[in-house]
């Protein structure tokens, strides 16, 4: 996380009043990977109940057959100075998905359940102060990367999720639609396949 002293640092340079606003929304010299922003997702969804993720759940050694399941790592508790906090983020997310005037209405419109999601886009090149980001006079490979990140069911949540779509453009029209596939997959009852003789 970029700080006046990682500046100081890392680039010798002065830290500036305004680079705490944009580090505040993900911007600036802040860099995350997706996993990062799916704990962070989940951490909010949890309020503050931070879990680390683990890649093995269980080992299997079948010399003894035997599955020996991977302690999840200690949890650790975020405190804000008021719990209020928690709701204002949370409300704010929820706003995304099923708000009047979220940037990604669409995706809940029919939705069997209350998420909350976040729609963001990454620059891949920077724009001069005073052009405008125009994507069809530049080549594919520079245009904005698409994120979304996620957590369902808004109370209780079982599932945080983050998704980047390289050169996607915007997260509300590209990540979200595939985070709520992903979503509806895994909280949604499977509907049974049927196998037809013809």
């Amino acid at each position: 996380m970029p700080s006046r002293e990682w500046k100081r640092r890392a680039r010798d340079k002065l830290w500036y009043p305004g680079e705490t606003l944009i580090t505040g929304i993900g911007q600036g010299f802040m860099l995350s990977t997706p996993l990062q922003l799916a704990v962070a997702a989940a951490t909010l969804g949890n309020r503050g109940q931070f879990k680390q993720p683990r890649v093995v759940f269980a080992i299997d050694d079948a010399g003894i057959n035997e599955i020996t399941v991977v302690p999840p790592t200690q949890q650790t508790t975020i405190t804000l100075k008021h719990n209020a906090y928690w709701d204002a983020a949370i409300g704010g997310m929820k706003g995304v998905v099923h708000g009047r005037r979220g940037t990604a209405r669409q995706i809940a419109k029919d939705s069997s359940y209350i998420f909350a999601g976040k729609t963001g886009t990454a620059q891949v090149i920077s724009i001069k102060q005073r052009e405008s980001y125009d994507a069809d006079k530049i080549a594919k490979k520079f245009h904005d990367h698409a994120w979304f990140i996620a957590f369902a069911p808004l109370k209780k949540p079982r599932i945080a999720i983050s998704v980047i779509v390289e050169n996607g453009g915007s997260g509300s029209h590209t990540a979200a639609p595939i985070a709520k596939k992903i979503m509806d997959y895994y909280l949604l009852p499977k509907k049974p396949v049927v196998i037809t003789d013809n």
